[in-house]
């Protein structure tokens, strides 16, 4: 089965004592990954390429997605991440604007007077999943400061993930994680100490993992 496109969004809050990451525990009528924690995100929709934002990404950035995939998916990846993170956080990386109407699934984000703010993005990996899977998917793991968040309190009424936690690195390592998601807080990590280490590429297989940097 072809992946999906995919994104994620890693979400870092510095106002603590110890630097701590957004992460939410899926729903254990989910078929794929139930109970397990993970960063907001999930698969590319088509109004992800159409919809509006406040910025756009920074060109280092639009360069690394435009080396691999087409400028306008790469955009779109980008706010399909950001999309999810308020559908399933409550959480608006955004700048105020004045609202206007949007159909489809951006319409309740716009109608916060909420646009997204792209430039607030980098990336951090890519990861492509098993082909064995009955479910498969090509995610783009991006990262963003919480001060470019609206708020950092949740819009009511959304939601669609079970649990949600500011947590530090210690304590999201300690949670019951996906293997991936795993990885890339060890790159996360690794990342806010060196911001220009090169971005992992993992290709998962049935026994071993092909790694190689985008």
């Amino acid at each position: 089965m072809r992946p999906r496109n995919a994104a994620t969004l890693i979400i870092v809050r510095r106002d603590r004592s110890k630097p701590q990451v957004l992460m939410g525990k899926r729903n254990s009528g989910h078929d794929f990954m139930p109970n397990l924690w993970v960063f907001p995100g999930g698969r590319i929709d088509r109004s992800d390429f159409r919809a509006p934002f406040a910025t756009d990404l920074k060109p280092e950035v639009a360069a690394k997605f435009e080396s691999h995939i087409p400028m306008s998916r790469g955009r779109a990846l980008a706010l399909a991440a950001v999309r999810e993170t308020y559908e399933e956080a409550g959480l608006l990386l955004a700048k105020p604007v004045p609202p206007r109407p949007v159909a489809g699934p951006w319409r309740e984000f716009a109608a916060h007077g909420a646009a997204a703010d792209l430039e607030a993005l980098q990336i951090i990996a890519r990861a492509v999943t098993p082909a064995m899977l009955a479910k498969r998917f090509d995610t783009w793991f991006l990262m963003a400061e919480a001060e470019h968040l609206i708020s950092l309190d949740r819009q009511p009424d959304c939601g669609e993930l079970e649990e949600i936690a500011w947590v530090d690195f210690d304590e999201a390592i300690a949670l019951p994680l996906p293997s991936v998601t795993r990885t890339v807080i060890g790159e996360a990590i690794q990342r806010l100490e060196d911001p220009s280490r090169p971005q992992p590429f993992m290709r998962f297989g049935a026994t071993k993992t092909k790694l190689s940097h985008l």
